[in-house]
């Protein structure tokens, strides 16, 4: 069996999941942009099973152009059953439509749930005639396996594992990183403790809101307070510098920006804690990393993760993100754990390690086997030709 798996960009995470699948499957991930303006990732080796890029930026490409290039390749690979991200967008649906055309068989992979974001009733019947011939699903968690039923997928046919990343690799390079904490915390130009983000700096990741709780933590806490290092970049950058300048915080949240994915177990490692304040979030992939290496975790309830990843009280907490009160009351939580911090981060650690490759690995095989050809009515292919075409 031959699985095409269709990714905007390759990062990672993604090459560490298809690598583990690629041990059961003959697979072929097929990128659709070779950069992207979201991750600044230097590009990841893809060792393990075949990569196919369609093109180098998908901006200079119009809508058709870029479906036609995606149904050309998958024309070229003739896969037995092909991997769809998602349900809106050029690609997922020329995807659809290629699959409805050749009577293969589509696996929907999906990390939304039906909490989101505010949906419409008009929104959610298309979606549920888009993916009308889908007959089975690869997804994060238990939200999100409900939302893809509601769009129709037999619930039989659904499956866990969508949202792992490489535990070891993270488990390891903290390990690493704390065994030369002095050499590495002088390099980084990091304090004794803090708390650490890593987020684009966009609305959604709620970062003003965050720095506003820090700063009620750091009034509460006193001389004993911790730092916040805030990973990432992004258009908020400049109006989060000024937040952090007029609370004259500038002394106490670091912004060291966007680091590539060999630096990150070290910020990891060094910190003392983690949070994720996110508005809104299918999953939220980094709260899987910082769990990996070991850190007590503080996480917003809007996060599709919480629910799955943050048991309250044994590895963390999670918060209402619109409420700065109770974020500062959870970071001043993790700050008061004391010798109980360890056992929180090892806590952490056994529950994130059933969510690593071998995760993806199982519930795409099982995806595969249980998805059927395609029955799409004339009216839903003509929908789907419609759209792809448009």
């Amino acid at each position: 069996m031959t699985a095409a798996v269709i990714v905007h960009r390759f990062g990672p995470y993604h090459v560490a999941r298809l690598r583990a699948a690629a041990r059961h499957h003959g697979l072929v991930g097929v990128e659709v942009s070779s950069e992207t303006r979201e991750y600044a990732w230097v590009p990841v080796e893809s060792d393990g099973f075949k990569r196919v890029t369609l093109c180098e930026n998908d901006a200079s490409l119009t809508p058709r152009e870029l479906g036609d290039r995606l149904r050309r390749t998958l024309d070229e690979i003739q896969p037995d059953v092909v991997f769809v991200n998602g349900w809106s967008g050029t690609i997922p649906i020329a995807a659809l439509q290629w699959c409805a055309k050749n009577r293969v068989r589509a696996v929907l992979m999906s990390e939304s749930s039906f909490h989101d974001e505010p949906r419409s009733a008009f929104k959610e019947w298309a979606k549920r005639r888009i993916v009308a011939g889908v007959s089975a699903a690869l997804v994060g968690g238990r939200t999100h396996a409900e939302y893809a039923a509601r769009l129709g997928v037999p619930a039989g046919n659904i499956f866990l594992g969508y949202d792992a990343i490489d535990n070891d690799y993270f488990a390891r390079g903290a390990a690493i990183a704390r065994a030369n904490r002095d050499a590495i915390r002088s390099r980084l130009n990091l304090p004794e403790r803090f708390f650490l983000a890593s987020n684009r700096f966009i609305p959604k990741k709620n970062l003003k809101l965050l720095v506003a709780a820090f700063a009620e933590y750091r009034k509460r806490s006193g001389s004993d307070a911790w730092d916040l290092v805030l990973l990432g970049d992004g258009p908020l950058r400049s109006e989060l510098v000024r937040q952090i300048e007029d609370s004259k915080l500038s002394n106490a949240i670091h912004l060291p920006g966007f680091q590539q994915y060999d630096e990150l177990p070290n910020y990891y490692g060094l910190a003392s804690a983690f949070v994720h304040a996110s508005t809104s979030e299918q999953w939220g992939l980094v709260v899987n990393e910082a769990m990996a290496a070991g850190l007590p975790v503080a996480v917003s309830s809007a996060c599709g993760c919480a629910p799955e990843l943050v048991e309250d009280g044994v590895n963390g907490w999670r918060f209402d993100p619109h409420n700065p009160g109770e974020i500062a009351a959870a970071l001043e939580r993790l700050a008061n754990l004391g010798p109980q911090a360890e056992a929180f981060g090892a806590a952490g650690r056994r529950i994130v390690d059933t969510f690593g490759p071998r995760r993806f690995s199982d519930g795409f095989c099982k995806a595969a086997e249980a998805a059927s050809p395609p029955r799409y009515s004339m009216f839903h292919r003509m929908l789907l030709r419609r759209l792809a075409y448009r």
